[in-house]
Protein backbone atom coordinates (compact mmCIF):
# COMPACT_ATOMS: atom_id res chain seq x y z
CA UNK A 1 0.00 0.00 0.00
CA UNK A 2 1.38 3.37 -1.05
CA UNK A 3 0.13 6.46 0.80
CA UNK A 4 -0.76 9.50 -1.28
CA UNK A 5 -0.62 12.60 0.89
CA UNK A 6 -2.44 15.65 -0.45
CA UNK A 7 -0.74 18.77 0.89
CA UNK A 8 -2.26 21.59 -1.10
CA UNK A 9 -4.50 23.35 1.43
CA UNK A 10 -4.15 26.91 2.68
CA UNK A 11 -6.14 26.70 5.93
CA UNK A 12 -7.51 30.25 5.87
CA UNK A 13 -9.88 29.60 8.81
CA UNK A 14 -6.83 29.18 11.06
CA UNK A 15 -5.48 32.66 10.26
CA UNK A 16 -3.35 34.32 11.57
CA UNK A 17 -1.31 31.18 12.35
CA UNK A 18 -2.02 29.48 9.01
CA UNK A 19 -1.30 31.41 5.81
CA UNK A 20 -0.91 30.36 2.17
CA UNK A 21 2.90 30.36 2.27
CA UNK A 22 2.95 28.43 5.56
CA UNK A 23 -0.43 26.67 5.91
CA UNK A 24 -1.85 24.58 8.73
CA UNK A 25 -0.42 21.21 7.64
CA UNK A 26 3.03 22.53 8.58
CA UNK A 27 1.95 23.72 12.04
CA UNK A 28 2.30 21.75 15.28
CA UNK A 29 -1.28 22.25 16.48
CA UNK A 30 -1.79 18.95 18.28
CA UNK A 31 1.55 17.43 19.29
CA UNK A 32 5.19 18.44 18.88
CA UNK A 33 4.97 17.23 15.27
CA UNK A 34 3.35 19.16 12.43
CA UNK A 35 0.05 17.81 11.10
CA UNK A 36 1.90 16.71 7.95
CA UNK A 37 4.44 14.82 10.05
CA UNK A 38 1.67 13.22 12.13
CA UNK A 39 0.06 11.96 8.91
CA UNK A 40 3.31 10.41 7.64
CA UNK A 41 4.14 8.89 11.04
CA UNK A 42 0.64 7.41 11.37
CA UNK A 43 1.03 5.57 8.09
CA UNK A 44 4.53 4.38 8.96
CA UNK A 45 3.03 2.91 12.13
CA UNK A 46 0.72 0.84 9.91
CA UNK A 47 3.68 -0.48 7.93
CA UNK A 48 2.97 1.33 4.67
CA UNK A 49 5.64 2.31 2.14
CA UNK A 50 7.17 5.75 1.68
CA UNK A 51 4.48 8.18 0.49
CA UNK A 52 3.82 10.02 -2.71
CA UNK A 53 3.26 13.65 -1.73
CA UNK A 54 1.34 16.09 -3.91
CA UNK A 55 1.92 19.74 -3.04
CA UNK A 56 2.24 23.12 -4.66
CA UNK A 57 5.54 24.55 -5.80
CA UNK A 58 5.82 27.11 -2.99
CA UNK A 59 5.72 24.39 -0.31
CA UNK A 60 8.22 21.95 -1.82
CA UNK A 61 11.12 22.70 0.51
CA UNK A 62 8.87 22.79 3.58
CA UNK A 63 7.61 19.30 2.68
CA UNK A 64 11.17 18.04 2.22
CA UNK A 65 12.25 19.57 5.53
CA UNK A 66 9.26 18.07 7.36
CA UNK A 67 10.15 14.63 6.04
CA UNK A 68 13.83 14.99 6.96
CA UNK A 69 12.96 16.09 10.49
CA UNK A 70 11.22 12.76 11.20
CA UNK A 71 13.73 10.62 9.29
CA UNK A 72 11.39 9.78 6.39
CA UNK A 73 11.66 9.97 2.63
CA UNK A 74 9.06 10.18 -0.12
CA UNK A 75 8.81 7.99 -3.18
CA UNK A 76 7.88 11.12 -5.11
CA UNK A 77 7.09 14.73 -4.31
CA UNK A 78 4.82 15.87 -7.14
CA UNK A 79 4.61 19.62 -7.66
CA UNK A 80 1.37 21.10 -8.93
CA UNK A 81 2.05 24.27 -10.96
CA UNK A 82 -1.48 25.46 -10.12
CA UNK A 83 -4.17 24.16 -7.77
CA UNK A 84 -6.80 22.05 -9.53
CA UNK A 85 -8.49 20.33 -6.58
CA UNK A 86 -8.29 16.67 -5.56
CA UNK A 87 -9.31 14.74 -8.71
CA UNK A 88 -6.36 15.89 -10.89
CA UNK A 89 -3.95 15.65 -7.93
CA UNK A 90 -4.92 12.04 -7.17
CA UNK A 91 -4.88 11.13 -10.87
CA UNK A 92 -1.32 12.43 -11.17
CA UNK A 93 -0.27 10.37 -8.13
CA UNK A 94 -1.93 7.23 -9.52
CA UNK A 95 -0.19 7.61 -12.89
CA UNK A 96 3.19 8.14 -11.21
CA UNK A 97 2.59 5.09 -8.99
CA UNK A 98 2.02 2.95 -12.10
CA UNK A 99 4.95 4.28 -14.12
CA UNK A 100 7.10 1.17 -13.60
CA UNK A 101 4.30 -1.24 -14.44
CA UNK A 102 3.13 -1.65 -10.86
CA UNK A 103 -0.50 -1.41 -9.80
CA UNK A 104 -0.43 -0.62 -6.07
CA UNK A 105 -3.28 0.02 -3.70
CA UNK A 106 -3.28 3.72 -2.80
CA UNK A 107 -4.50 5.20 0.45
CA UNK A 108 -5.21 8.89 -0.14
CA UNK A 109 -5.16 11.22 2.87
CA UNK A 110 -5.16 14.97 3.41
CA UNK A 111 -2.02 16.17 5.18
CA UNK A 112 -3.82 18.18 7.83
CA UNK A 113 -6.13 15.83 9.75
CA UNK A 114 -5.86 14.39 13.25
CA UNK A 115 -6.60 10.73 14.03
CA UNK A 116 -5.99 9.84 17.65
CA UNK A 117 -7.13 6.19 17.75
CA UNK A 118 -4.47 4.57 15.58
CA UNK A 119 -5.72 1.03 16.25
CA UNK A 120 -9.24 1.85 15.02
CA UNK A 121 -7.75 3.62 12.01
CA UNK A 122 -5.56 0.59 11.24
CA UNK A 123 -8.57 -1.74 11.40
CA UNK A 124 -10.51 0.47 8.97
CA UNK A 125 -7.52 0.69 6.61
CA UNK A 126 -7.13 -3.11 6.54
CA UNK A 127 -10.81 -3.45 5.67
CA UNK A 128 -10.45 -0.82 2.94
CA UNK A 129 -7.38 -2.60 1.49
CA UNK A 130 -9.32 -5.86 1.25
CA UNK A 131 -12.15 -4.12 -0.58
CA UNK A 132 -9.79 -2.15 -2.83
CA UNK A 133 -7.99 -5.33 -3.87
CA UNK A 134 -11.33 -6.51 -5.34
CA UNK A 135 -11.79 -3.31 -7.37
CA UNK A 136 -13.81 -1.15 -4.99
CA UNK A 137 -13.30 2.60 -4.64
CA UNK A 138 -13.40 3.10 -0.88
CA UNK A 139 -14.05 6.28 1.05
CA UNK A 140 -13.90 6.57 4.82
CA UNK A 141 -17.00 7.94 6.52
CA UNK A 142 -16.50 9.48 9.94
CA UNK A 143 -18.96 8.47 12.67
CA UNK A 144 -20.61 11.80 13.63
CA UNK A 145 -20.19 13.08 17.17
CA UNK A 146 -22.51 16.06 16.67
CA UNK A 147 -24.78 17.72 14.11
CA UNK A 148 -21.95 19.60 12.41
CA UNK A 149 -22.79 22.01 9.58
CA UNK A 150 -19.19 22.35 8.39
CA UNK A 151 -18.91 18.86 6.87
CA UNK A 152 -20.46 17.09 3.92
CA UNK A 153 -22.31 13.85 4.66
CA UNK A 154 -22.43 10.39 3.08
CA UNK A 155 -25.78 8.60 3.05
CA UNK A 156 -25.42 4.88 3.71
CA UNK A 157 -26.77 2.41 1.18
CA UNK A 158 -26.92 -1.39 1.31
CA UNK A 159 -24.88 -2.99 4.09
CA UNK A 160 -22.15 -5.26 2.71
CA UNK A 161 -20.67 -6.32 6.05
CA UNK A 162 -20.21 -4.82 9.49
CA UNK A 163 -19.06 -1.23 9.06
CA UNK A 164 -19.16 -1.33 5.24
CA UNK A 165 -21.94 0.03 3.03
CA UNK A 166 -22.61 0.92 -0.54
CA UNK A 167 -22.86 4.69 -1.04
CA UNK A 168 -26.43 5.90 -1.47
CA UNK A 169 -25.64 9.59 -1.90
CA UNK A 170 -23.35 12.48 -1.04
CA UNK A 171 -24.91 15.46 0.73
CA UNK A 172 -23.52 18.99 0.72
CA UNK A 173 -22.87 20.81 4.00
CA UNK A 174 -26.36 21.03 5.57
CA UNK A 175 -28.06 23.64 7.71
CA UNK A 176 -28.39 22.94 11.43
CA UNK A 177 -31.84 21.41 11.25
CA UNK A 178 -30.90 19.06 8.41
CA UNK A 179 -27.65 18.07 10.12
CA UNK A 180 -29.61 17.13 13.25
CA UNK A 181 -31.94 14.96 11.15
CA UNK A 182 -28.95 13.25 9.49
CA UNK A 183 -27.31 12.39 12.79
CA UNK A 184 -30.57 11.27 14.45
CA UNK A 185 -31.34 8.87 11.58
CA UNK A 186 -28.08 6.98 11.99
CA UNK A 187 -27.88 6.63 8.20
CA UNK A 188 -25.22 9.27 7.57
CA UNK A 189 -21.48 9.63 8.13
CA UNK A 190 -19.29 12.70 7.78
CA UNK A 191 -17.36 12.86 4.52
CA UNK A 192 -13.74 12.68 5.72
CA UNK A 193 -12.07 13.14 2.31
CA UNK A 194 -9.97 9.95 2.63
CA UNK A 195 -9.89 7.18 0.03
CA UNK A 196 -8.44 3.75 -0.75
CA UNK A 197 -8.36 2.01 -4.15
CA UNK A 198 -6.12 0.26 -6.59
CA UNK A 199 -4.47 2.80 -8.88
CA UNK A 200 -5.83 1.14 -12.03
CA UNK A 201 -9.37 0.98 -10.61
CA UNK A 202 -9.45 4.71 -9.98
CA UNK A 203 -7.96 5.57 -13.38
CA UNK A 204 -10.44 3.27 -15.15
CA UNK A 205 -13.37 5.09 -13.52
CA UNK A 206 -11.80 8.45 -14.28
CA UNK A 207 -11.39 7.47 -17.94
CA UNK A 208 -15.08 6.54 -18.06
CA UNK A 209 -16.40 9.58 -16.19
CA UNK A 210 -13.83 12.35 -16.87
CA UNK A 211 -11.86 11.37 -20.01
CA UNK A 212 -10.75 14.93 -20.82
CA UNK A 213 -9.39 15.42 -17.29
CA UNK A 214 -7.44 12.15 -17.42
CA UNK A 215 -5.97 13.07 -20.81
CA UNK A 216 -4.66 16.40 -19.51
CA UNK A 217 -3.22 14.84 -16.36
CA UNK A 218 -1.47 12.19 -18.48
CA UNK A 219 0.01 14.96 -20.61
CA UNK A 220 1.14 16.79 -17.45
CA UNK A 221 2.78 13.65 -16.04
CA UNK A 222 4.39 12.70 -19.37
CA UNK A 223 5.75 16.23 -19.69
CA UNK A 224 6.96 16.44 -16.09
CA UNK A 225 10.57 17.28 -15.30
CA UNK A 226 12.76 16.19 -12.41
CA UNK A 227 13.90 19.20 -10.36
CA UNK A 228 16.25 18.18 -7.52
CA UNK A 229 14.09 15.78 -5.44
CA UNK A 230 10.81 16.88 -7.03
CA UNK A 231 8.66 15.90 -10.03
CA UNK A 232 7.42 19.11 -11.59
CA UNK A 233 4.22 18.58 -13.63
CA UNK A 234 3.96 20.29 -17.01
CA UNK A 235 2.28 23.63 -16.40
CA UNK A 236 0.49 24.07 -19.73
CA UNK A 237 -1.15 20.64 -19.57
CA UNK A 238 -2.09 20.79 -15.89
CA UNK A 239 -3.57 24.29 -16.18
CA UNK A 240 -6.09 22.88 -18.67
CA UNK A 241 -7.44 20.39 -16.11
CA UNK A 242 -10.84 21.25 -14.65
CA UNK A 243 -10.87 22.36 -11.02
CA UNK A 244 -12.88 19.47 -9.57
CA UNK A 245 -12.88 17.28 -6.47
CA UNK A 246 -12.71 13.49 -6.53
CA UNK A 247 -16.23 13.40 -5.07
CA UNK A 248 -17.75 15.36 -7.95
CA UNK A 249 -15.57 13.75 -10.60
CA UNK A 250 -15.82 10.09 -9.59
CA UNK A 251 -17.25 9.09 -6.21
CA UNK A 252 -20.75 10.52 -6.75
CA UNK A 253 -21.11 8.64 -10.06
CA UNK A 254 -19.20 5.37 -9.79
CA UNK A 255 -21.03 2.08 -9.19
CA UNK A 256 -17.95 0.72 -7.43
CA UNK A 257 -18.00 3.10 -4.47
CA UNK A 258 -18.23 1.83 -0.89
CA UNK A 259 -17.84 3.55 2.47
CA UNK A 260 -16.02 2.17 5.50
CA UNK A 261 -17.13 3.64 8.82
CA UNK A 262 -14.31 5.19 10.84
CA UNK A 263 -14.67 5.99 14.54
CA UNK A 264 -11.11 6.95 15.50
CA UNK A 265 -11.22 10.36 17.23
CA UNK A 266 -10.85 12.15 13.88
CA UNK A 267 -10.73 15.91 13.32
CA UNK A 268 -9.91 17.96 10.25
CA UNK A 269 -8.79 20.89 12.46
CA UNK A 270 -10.88 23.07 10.18
CA UNK A 271 -11.18 26.08 12.48
CA UNK A 272 -10.07 27.39 15.87
CA UNK A 273 -12.96 25.73 17.71
CA UNK A 274 -11.66 22.38 16.43
CA UNK A 275 -8.22 23.18 17.88
CA UNK A 276 -9.90 23.89 21.23
CA UNK A 277 -11.88 20.64 21.01
CA UNK A 278 -8.82 18.38 20.55
CA UNK A 279 -6.49 20.19 22.96
CA UNK A 280 -5.83 19.54 26.66
CA UNK A 281 -7.72 22.00 28.86
CA UNK A 282 -7.23 23.36 32.37
CA UNK A 283 -9.86 23.08 35.12
CA UNK A 284 -11.77 26.04 33.67
CA UNK A 285 -11.79 24.68 30.11
CA UNK A 286 -9.06 27.02 28.85
CA UNK A 287 -6.47 25.97 26.27
CA UNK A 288 -3.30 28.02 26.70
CA UNK A 289 -0.24 27.85 24.44
CA UNK A 290 2.78 30.12 24.86
CA UNK A 291 3.25 32.95 27.36
CA UNK A 292 -0.31 33.29 28.66
CA UNK A 293 -1.91 34.47 31.92
CA UNK A 294 -5.59 33.69 32.51
CA UNK A 295 -7.73 34.89 35.41
CA UNK A 296 -11.43 34.42 36.05
CA UNK A 297 -11.98 33.14 32.50
CA UNK A 298 -13.52 29.96 31.04
CA UNK A 299 -13.54 27.91 27.85
CA UNK A 300 -11.10 30.08 25.93
CA UNK A 301 -8.31 29.29 23.46
CA UNK A 302 -5.34 31.62 23.94
CA UNK A 303 -2.33 31.16 21.67
CA UNK A 304 0.77 33.32 21.97
CA UNK A 305 3.82 33.10 19.72
CA UNK A 306 5.88 36.06 20.90
CA UNK A 307 4.30 38.28 23.55
CA UNK A 308 2.69 37.88 26.95
CA UNK A 309 -1.07 37.58 26.40
CA UNK A 310 -3.34 38.00 29.42
CA UNK A 311 -7.13 37.60 29.56
CA UNK A 312 -9.45 38.59 32.38
CA UNK A 313 -13.13 37.86 32.95
CA UNK A 314 -13.90 36.48 29.50
CA UNK A 315 -15.52 33.28 28.23
CA UNK A 316 -15.64 31.45 24.91
CA UNK A 317 -13.00 33.53 23.13
CA UNK A 318 -10.24 32.66 20.70
CA UNK A 319 -7.17 34.90 21.04
CA UNK A 320 -4.24 34.21 18.70
CA UNK A 321 -1.08 36.36 18.69
CA UNK A 322 1.63 36.15 16.03
CA UNK A 323 4.54 38.44 15.12
CA UNK A 324 2.42 40.67 12.90
CA UNK A 325 -1.24 40.05 13.73
CA UNK A 326 -3.69 39.37 16.57
CA UNK A 327 -7.06 37.66 16.23
CA UNK A 328 -9.77 38.05 18.88
CA UNK A 329 -12.96 36.14 18.05
CA UNK A 330 -15.97 34.58 19.66
CA UNK A 331 -15.48 30.80 19.52
CA UNK A 332 -18.87 30.47 17.86
CA UNK A 333 -17.82 32.75 14.98
CA UNK A 334 -14.49 31.19 13.99
CA UNK A 335 -15.90 29.58 10.81
CA UNK A 336 -15.97 33.15 9.43
CA UNK A 337 -12.28 33.95 10.00
CA UNK A 338 -11.75 33.52 6.25
CA UNK A 339 -13.86 36.69 5.79
CA UNK A 340 -11.11 38.61 7.59
CA UNK A 341 -8.60 37.05 5.19
CA UNK A 342 -10.75 38.15 2.24
CA UNK A 343 -10.66 41.74 3.55
CA UNK A 344 -6.86 41.57 3.87
CA UNK A 345 -6.54 40.20 0.33
CA UNK A 346 -8.76 42.93 -1.07
CA UNK A 347 -6.55 45.53 0.63
CA UNK A 348 -3.41 43.91 -0.77
CA UNK A 349 -1.97 43.32 2.68
CA UNK A 350 0.93 40.92 3.16
CA UNK A 351 -0.66 39.44 6.32
CA UNK A 352 -3.10 37.58 4.06
CA UNK A 353 -0.30 35.58 2.41
CA UNK A 354 2.72 35.18 4.66
CA UNK A 355 4.06 35.71 8.15
CA UNK A 356 6.65 38.26 9.18
CA UNK A 357 9.03 35.29 9.22
CA UNK A 358 9.29 33.93 5.67
CA UNK A 359 10.71 30.47 4.98
CA UNK A 360 13.10 29.73 2.14
CA UNK A 361 14.93 26.54 1.09
CA UNK A 362 18.13 27.86 2.70
CA UNK A 363 16.49 28.92 6.00
CA UNK A 364 14.28 31.92 6.82
CA UNK A 365 14.21 35.66 7.38
CA UNK A 366 12.31 37.90 9.78
CA UNK A 367 11.42 41.42 8.62
CA UNK A 368 12.09 43.24 11.89
CA UNK A 369 11.08 46.71 10.73
CA UNK A 370 10.46 48.62 7.51
CA UNK A 371 10.48 52.31 6.66
CA UNK A 372 9.86 54.20 3.43
CA UNK A 373 13.44 53.69 2.17
CA UNK A 374 14.90 51.18 4.63
CA UNK A 375 14.26 47.68 5.94
CA UNK A 376 15.94 45.54 8.60
CA UNK A 377 15.89 41.73 8.46
CA UNK A 378 17.29 38.95 10.62
CA UNK A 379 18.42 36.22 8.20
CA UNK A 380 19.07 32.64 9.33
CA UNK A 381 20.95 30.31 6.97
CA UNK A 382 21.06 26.56 7.68
CA UNK A 383 24.44 24.75 7.78
CA UNK A 384 25.68 24.03 4.25
CA UNK A 385 23.01 26.22 2.65
CA UNK A 386 23.59 29.08 0.23
CA UNK A 387 21.48 31.97 -1.01
CA UNK A 388 21.38 32.51 -4.76
CA UNK A 389 24.04 34.52 -6.57
CA UNK A 390 22.10 37.71 -7.19
CA UNK A 391 22.00 41.46 -7.59
CA UNK A 392 19.52 44.30 -7.07
CA UNK A 393 18.60 47.31 -9.20
CA UNK A 394 17.11 49.48 -6.45
CA UNK A 395 18.77 48.75 -3.11
CA UNK A 396 22.09 48.37 -1.33
CA UNK A 397 22.65 46.09 1.68
CA UNK A 398 24.79 45.99 4.79
CA UNK A 399 25.31 42.57 6.47
CA UNK A 400 26.43 42.11 10.09
CA UNK A 401 27.17 38.57 11.29
CA UNK A 402 25.73 37.94 14.77
CA UNK A 403 26.17 34.15 14.91
CA UNK A 404 28.24 31.62 13.00
CA UNK A 405 30.54 32.02 10.00
CA UNK A 406 29.66 33.43 6.56
CA UNK A 407 31.20 33.04 3.14
CA UNK A 408 30.29 36.19 1.22
CA UNK A 409 30.64 36.64 -2.53
CA UNK A 410 31.07 40.36 -3.30
CA UNK A 411 31.76 40.90 -6.98
CA UNK A 412 35.02 39.04 -7.69
CA UNK A 413 35.94 38.69 -4.01
CA UNK A 414 35.18 35.87 -1.56
CA UNK A 415 35.14 37.04 2.06
CA UNK A 416 34.99 35.07 5.32
CA UNK A 417 33.12 36.86 8.08
CA UNK A 418 32.64 35.82 11.69
CA UNK A 419 30.64 37.30 14.57
CA UNK A 420 30.59 41.11 14.78
CA UNK A 421 32.15 41.48 11.30
CA UNK A 422 30.26 43.17 8.48
CA UNK A 423 30.25 43.89 4.75
CA UNK A 424 28.65 46.58 2.60
CA UNK A 425 27.08 45.54 -0.73
CA UNK A 426 26.46 48.56 -2.98
CA UNK A 427 23.54 48.72 -5.40
CA UNK A 428 24.05 46.54 -8.48
CA UNK A 429 26.94 44.41 -7.21
CA UNK A 430 26.71 40.62 -7.67
CA UNK A 431 26.68 38.89 -4.29
CA UNK A 432 25.86 35.67 -2.44
CA UNK A 433 25.78 34.38 1.13
CA UNK A 434 26.75 30.86 2.28
CA UNK A 435 26.96 29.06 5.61
CA UNK A 436 30.01 26.74 5.61
CA UNK A 437 29.67 25.87 9.31
CA UNK A 438 27.92 23.28 11.47
CA UNK A 439 25.56 25.72 13.24
CA UNK A 440 23.00 28.20 11.94
CA UNK A 441 24.38 31.42 10.49
CA UNK A 442 22.51 34.56 11.59
CA UNK A 443 23.04 37.98 10.10
CA UNK A 444 21.34 41.35 10.41
CA UNK A 445 20.65 42.84 6.99
CA UNK A 446 20.00 46.56 6.59
CA UNK A 447 18.53 47.50 3.20
CA UNK A 448 18.35 51.05 1.85
CA UNK A 449 16.97 52.21 -1.47
CA UNK A 450 14.06 53.50 -3.47
CA UNK A 451 12.37 50.07 -3.74
CA UNK A 452 12.71 47.19 -1.28
CA UNK A 453 10.35 44.53 -2.70
CA UNK A 454 11.32 40.87 -2.94
CA UNK A 455 10.84 41.01 -6.71
CA UNK A 456 13.98 43.18 -6.97
CA UNK A 457 16.11 40.02 -6.86
CA UNK A 458 17.86 39.09 -10.10
CA UNK A 459 19.10 35.52 -9.57
CA UNK A 460 22.13 34.54 -11.65
CA UNK A 461 22.84 31.12 -10.09
CA UNK A 462 20.79 29.11 -7.62
CA UNK A 463 21.26 25.58 -6.27
CA UNK A 464 17.51 25.35 -5.61
CA UNK A 465 16.48 25.82 -9.24
CA UNK A 466 14.89 29.27 -8.82
CA UNK A 467 16.77 31.09 -11.58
Amino acid sequence: MIPVILSGGSGTRLWPLSRPLYPKQFLALHTDKTLFQETVSRLKHLGSLDPIVVCNDEHRFIVAENLRDIGCTAQNIILEPVGRNTAPAIAAAALVAMKDGDDPILIVLPADHIIENIDAFGTAVEMAKKLASKGALVTFGITPTEAHTGYGYIELGKSLETGVHKIADFKEKPDQETAEEFVKSGQYLWNGGMFCFRASSFLAELKKLQPALLKQVKNAVDGSKVDLDFDRLDRDAFEQCPDISIDYAVMEHTKNGVVVALDAAWSDIGAWDSVWNVSAKDADGNVCKGDVIVHDSKNNLIYSQNKLVSVLGVEGLVVVETQDAILVANKGSVQDVKKIVDILKAAGRSEAKHHRTVYRPWGHYDSICMGERDQVKRITVKPGAKLSLQKHHHRSEHWVVVKGTAYVTKGDDILTLTENESVYLPLGIVHALENPGKIDLEIIEVQTGAYLGEDDIIRLEDQYGRV
